[in-house]
């Protein structure tokens, strides 16, 4: 079963406990997974754009979802896609933004989706299954510095080559115990984490398959812009890389920008479009990491629309 990370925290963040449904407020789930956010924000009486890439999550997502009628609309697309979906739908502006990037129970339990090492299954990753490269034809159609790269920018792996080479070597690798094998055999569990030496190859694939980071970079600015002044975005994280360009974007936002006299039109004056609610991340407690440990690593960054 599918447990929302951080629900408590994630609801009062965007404060959907005080809306009523004549007002209207719209909110925009752009990462629905197993809907338990979603559910909770229609719960609240909110009207909610609920969008994934994954078509199974939104084939069940729309079946959970029915009983509150018209104001649930259930989407499929990517998450850089989803602020012209919401220009195109007529759902503007938006009252909050939810972004939860972690995977869902369903993608990780299901063998067959290739995200977990654990389960033996084809290497496929993708979100979108109708589109797109699978990590297995990624990993089989790379050279040894391809290979490397993505290892590196994606997964922050040690001995990057060394895995790289092993994969190479290894190739054609069509599934998930033969990938966590060839790793395991050139690579050591961290040893303060005891993290398995597969975690961050795995991570830095799906990351690569998916075009996260890009998605995220590009979907931010174009989603604060559709956000009324007010507004809230709330964005859940899993890893380093997540964490930095939101860091990174929220900080930016919230910068006023001056025209400095003598640098021609470089720097434009610009005001800072957000506030910062939290300063830093929220991250689970102990009740909610021992019911759900797979919250571990997430972090709650909220920002507000000026």
């Amino acid at each position: 079963m599918h447990i929302p990370v951080l629900f408590d925290e994630v609801m009062a963040a965007l404060k959907p406990a005080a809306l009523q449904p004549s007002e209207g407020k719209r909110f925009l789930d752009a990462t629905l997974g197993g809907a338990g956010h979603t559910s909770g924000l229609l719960r609240a009486g909110a009207q909610v754009l609920s969008t994934d890439a994954d078509a199974s999550a939104i084939e069940a997502a729309r079946e959970k979802l029915a009983e509150f009628g018209e104001r649930s609309q259930v989407r499929q697309c990517w998450l850089d896609e989803t602020p012209a979906l919401a220009q195109q739908l007529g759902f503007v502006p938006l009252d909050g933004v939810l972004i939860d990037l972690g995977l869902s129970s369903n993608q990780l339990d299901t063998a067959e989706r290739g995200f977990a090492f654990m389960r033996e299954g084809p290497l496929d990753m993708r979100f979108d299954q109708a589109r797109g490269q699978s990590a297995a034809e990624l990993i089989n159609g790379l050279d040894v510095d391809g290979l490397m790269m993505i290892l590196r920018e994606y997964g922050e792996v040690q001995n990057a080559r060394r895995v790289a080479e092993a994969m190479w070597a290894a190739r054609p690798i069509q599934t998930t115990s033969q990938l966590k094998d060839v790793v395991a055999g050139v690579a050591r569990a961290d040893r303060k984490t005891r993290v398995h030496p597969a975690t961050m190859v795995f991570q830095a694939l799906r990351i690569a398959v998916n075009d996260e980071l890009r998605r995220l970079s590009d979907a931010l600015p174009k989603l604060i812009d559709l956000l009324r002044p007010g507004g809230r975005i709330a964005l859940i994280t899993f890893h380093s890389l997540e964490d930095r360009i939101v860091k990174n974007a929220f900080r930016d936002e919230a910068r006023e920008v001056r025209a400095q006299p003598g640098f021609g039109l470089e720097q434009l004056e610009r005001a800072a479009r957000l506030r910062l609610i939290t300063k830093e991340p929220i991250v689970a407690g102990e009740a909610e990491l021992a019911a759900n440990p797979r919250a571990r690593s997430a972090k709650l960054r909220t920002a507000e629309r000026v």
